[in-house]
């Protein structure tokens, strides 16, 4: 869960508006969507891109 905690801290500081709660569940939601895959190389890559998308979307414009 090491790198799911780095994806956390680099959305943390993306989105420093966003409640770092919010952010924790994104990211751990994001992590649960492929945690069954087969190919699990890129989860942490993939995580933090879904989890990006998501985050972006609560960023008020």
């Amino acid at each position: 869960m090491l790198h799911i905690d780095h994806v956390i801290d680099r959305q943390d500081v993306r989105y420093p508006d966003l409640p770092r709660e919010s952010i924790e569940q994104v990211v751990h939601s994001a992590h649960e969507h492929f945690a069954n895959r087969k190919v699990r190389d890129f989860v942490p890559l993939l995580v933090e891109r879904l989890a990006r998308e998501k985050l972006q979307a609560l960023v008020p414009t």
